[in-house]
């Protein structure tokens, strides 16, 4: 088990069973030492874990924060087949994009975000520092009320 595996084990993260992609389209490209992973929503074994709107008596910044979790947990299952199974390959996650089906107005999005940011700080260190968009949208597939999606260096 690598250095990164067990890190996991440590934090208590736990990766989500394969699902089916809601499109046609891979879950990762890899480009020279980087990786680019699709988006992946709030969806665990096949079922959408918090549908949104966040904001204004719907889905609470807490609540869509693990739900931003859930979907950097399925960032992590992709990255792991880039990587050949081996998560230590990782050098550097260079880039989150976070996307909060919001209530118009809704201006929190960084601090839903971070439940995603939190993750890969906890497991890689500073190798997990990362720059980040966090944007409101009207609707997310599955009605989820987050989706995630990352580039990530790989040795």
């Amino acid at each position: 088990m690598g250095r990164i595996e067990q890190r996991m084990r440590e934090l208590g993260l736990e990766s989500p069973p394969p699902s089916q992609p809601r499109g046609t389209f891979l879950p990762f490209r890899r480009e020279g030492s980087l990786v680019f992973l699709s988006g992946q929503i709030c969806e665990w074994g096949g079922a959408v874990t918090l549908e949104g709107p966040v904001g204004e008596g719907g889905v609470s910044v807490e609540e869509a924060a693990k739900a931003a979790r859930v979907c950097a947990l399925r960032l992590l299952h992709g990255l792991r087949l880039a990587c050949d199974g081996d998560l230590d390959r990782v050098t550097q996650v260079v880039r989150l994009g976070g996307f909060v089906n919001c209530v118009p107005g809704f201006a929190w999005s960084p601090l839903v975000i971070n439940g995603a940011s939190e993750v890969f700080i906890d497991l890689f260190g500073e190798a997990g520092r990362h720059a980040r968009t966090a944007v409101g949208v009207c609707g997310l597939p599955g009605n989820a009320a987050v989706e995630v999606d990352a580039v990530v260096a790989i040795a």
